[in-house]
């Protein structure tokens, strides 16, 4: 039996400005598997980054719980949450977030550094692609290249998850495949249980299974029994 890694169970989040309130999320209900990629899929302001950011210890919860293993994430500190970031999770963001004036090989060993048991930044940009290009800054790298040096640093501190925020959000739909390619390759190879956030609908089909998300909840949950390579998605 494939072990659960995240299960959440009734999560609300609801934000407050002055007298207004809106609620991101709605009682959401879902567990994620160990080793599977997850595809959260759902147009801007359905709630699918605000649960990421709390599966992500970014952000915490109105009411519910959402569990980490053995750890309530929704019980922890900001000193605990803290931890369990740098422990146990890699993010991958719509933007970059490189560091201008460092090399993709230097940005990625930022994150080496601080991570108790990491690989290379040479190891980690080899396998997304990118080992000939250690020494290149961000401004000599196209868009999908410098997505790849983020999931590079994802990954380089060996993360049991690794949870994606629109990652191929601003890139077009033939470099949006390298960057895809590169996240289920680090989900084969390294077992990483990922969960990837999109607006596009083609992206749904490289998912182990898709939850699809709609007013804060989710809306329609399915395996898919035949996935697609990235390369076979239609954009």
């Amino acid at each position: 039996m494939v072990a659960t890694v995240f299960d959440v169970k009734n999560l609300t989040k609801v934000y407050r400005s002055g007298d207004v309130e809106i609620h991101a999320l709605r009682g959401v209900n879902m567990r994620l598997r160990e080793g599977e990629m997850t595809v959260l899929l759902g147009p801007s302001g359905s709630g699918k980054s605000t649960l990421l950011n709390i599966l992500g210890g970014l952000d915490t919860a109105t009411s519910g719980t959402a569990t980490f293993r053995d750890m309530v994430l929704t019980d922890m500190d900001e000193r605990e949450l803290n931890l369990y970031r740098r422990d146990h999770v890699g993010f991958v963001f719509q933007f970059y977030n490189l560091i201008p004036s460092l090399s993709a090989e230097e940005n990625v060993s930022l994150v080496t550094e601080i991570a108790p048991n990491p690989m290379s930044p040479r190891e980690a940009l080899d396998i997304v692609g990118l080992g000939e290009r250690l020494s290149h800054f961000p401004s000599q790298l196209s868009g999908g290249e410098q997505q790849r040096v983020a999931i590079a640093r994802a990954i380089a501190k060996r993360p049991e998850v690794l949870l994606c925020d629109e990652p191929t959000g601003a890139l077009d739909s033939k470099t949006g495949v390298r960057v895809l390619e590169a996240l289920a390759q680090v989900n084969e190879e390294l077992g990483t249980t990922t969960a990837l956030i999109t607006h596009n609908a083609a992206v749904r089909a490289i998912g182990h299974r898709v939850f699809q998300f709609g007013d804060g909840k989710i809306v329609q949950t399915r395996a898919n029994r035949k996935r697609l390579k990235p390369a076979q998605v239609t954009w």
